[in-house]
């Protein structure tokens, strides 16, 4: 979603993962976490990057486009601060409760699920992430403020993931999913969404 905000060119390569395409040697020497998206960037001096972590991707291009306003700058601390909680919220936080369901009632074989586990996530996104997330978008419309951000891109993807759990579907974090779908932006990067339905 980002790369179309920013308008970068770019080629995209499904890796399917539900296949076992992560775990080929290949996919490997590009991301050893077996898990996707994975960037890999050229710059214009020659030099060339793979970032394979979502926060470091965002907070990246972002920083690299400042044109593009999509990231606060360092000069204003509150905003940028409040910024950088919410990529590392959606990266590391939220991403995993969502991994751990998505691992426990998917992914694993059935005899390592945890219902347990599944169950436990469930109610912290029920009972702690969500309202969070409406308090937050009570009166703002986007997930640092008035103004749309990077942040917005990776709390896109998980917000979509939440949906599908059913959970984030009313209130304020509902309203602010129309929002991101309203975007060209989201249709273009989600537009194939449905071929990754369970």
């Amino acid at each position: 979603m980002l790369l179309i905000e920013l308008d970068i060119p770019h080629d995209l390569i499904r890796v399917d993962l539900m296949k076992g395409e992560g775990m080929a040697p290949k996919f490997l020497s590009l991301n050893p976490n077996h898990a996707v998206p994975v960037l890999h960037l050229k710059y214009t001096d020659g030099r060339e990057q793979t970032l394979f972590e979502s926060g470091a991707m965002i907070l990246h291009l972002a920083d690299l486009y400042p044109d593009a306003r999509l990231s606060p700058p360092p000069s204003d601390p509150v905003a940028r601060g409040d910024y950088l909680q919410m990529v590392a919220f959606n990266a590391a936080h939220l991403d995993t409760i969502l991994w751990n369901i998505r691992l426990n009632r998917d992914l694993f074989p059935k005899q390592m699920r945890s219902e347990t586990i599944v169950a436990f996530n469930m109610a912290k996104l029920q009972n702690e992430i969500v309202p969070q997330l409406n308090a937050r978008l009570f009166d703002q419309d986007w997930i640092c403020g008035p103004q749309f951000s990077a942040a917005d891109c990776i709390m896109a993807q998980n917000i979509g993931w939440m949906r599908s759990y059913g959970v984030a579907k009313d209130g304020p974090v509902q309203d602010y999913a129309k929002r991101l779908k309203a975007r060209p932006s989201w249709q273009a990067a989600y537009a194939d969404a449905h071929e990754f339905e369970r």
